[in-house]
């Protein structure tokens, strides 16, 4: 097997975060990189979606990771929660899209169960785990980054299990 890049991306109109994950011959991945983007509160809607679509846009150009693994859609209690976190998610997808990389969507639930075994994980559960299945030692700040590497990782165990 080719080495195959995994971008996750957890989608968020203040941060954004996102993690790479490399495939290779090994029974396991390997973190590639990770980081996030951040978007300023004080900016405009489009101003904010903009710096989200090339931020990842850079990322992906820079990378060229053949698959993007995405959070989707979630009930929130705020509706307007679930709105602005759908204008992220389309800038992300559209900076995948434009860039030729697959796209694969996974619930919340879904990413928690295939990297912690639990779909009701706590944040830091899913953050000891990502560090745990890539062996890495340090944390993984923010949190948003490391919940764009379960989205990878959940795209790499979707992977596995239908090989």
């Amino acid at each position: 097997m080719d080495k195959q890049l995994i971008l996750g991306i957890d989608p968020g109109l203040h941060i954004t975060g996102y993690g790479i994950i490399e495939i290779a011959n090994g029974p396991a991945p390997r973190l590639f990189t990770y980081g996030h983007i951040r978007t300023n509160s004080k900016k405009s809607l489009a101003e904010r979606l903009r710096k989200i679509y090339t931020g990842l846009t850079e990322v992906i150009e820079n990378h060229q990771p053949g698959v993007v693994s995405i959070e989707s859609i979630f009930y929130a209690d705020n509706v307007k929660t679930a709105i602005v976190m759908g204008h992220a998610r389309g800038a992300a997808i559209l900076a995948a899209v434009n860039n030729g990389a697959e796209v694969n969507e996974y619930s919340p639930r879904e990413i928690k169960m295939s990297v912690v075994g639990s779909g009701g994980a706590a944040k830091s559960q899913v953050s000891f785990m990502v560090r745990s299945i890539l062996k890495l030692r340090e944390q993984i700040e923010p949190d948003d980054a490391s919940d764009a590497l379960a989205a990878a990782l959940c795209h790499w165990n979707r992977m596995r299990t239908l090989r």
